[in-house]
């Protein structure tokens, strides 16, 4: 999965969260968004590689590229499915 911050129509800074926070963010900024629109994600809480993932799965999102080997972690969330 490459990884390209430039994809990004939406930031979200959760650095310094911690769970569930993080997530409830990322929902909430996502429900304000277009279909197609993508969200960059900073985060730096540990339980957001998982988190985050599975609330793409569970949500119909797509997760596009993420930067989980050092922190801060970085996420980029499309909203919706692709057709």
């Amino acid at each position: 999965m490459t990884f390209n911050p430039e994809l990004a129509t939406h930031t979200l800074e959760a650095q310094g969260l911690r769970c569930p926070e993080p997530v409830m963010m990322v929902r909430k900024t996502i429900r304000n968004m277009q279909d197609g629109d993508v969200l960059l994600v900073t985060a730096d809480d540990p339980s957001t590689t998982r988190d985050i993932p599975s609330f793409c799965r569970f949500m119909d999102h797509q997760l596009v590229g993420q930067n989980t080997d050092s922190v801060p972690y970085q996420y980029l969330i499309k909203k919706g499915l692709e057709a």
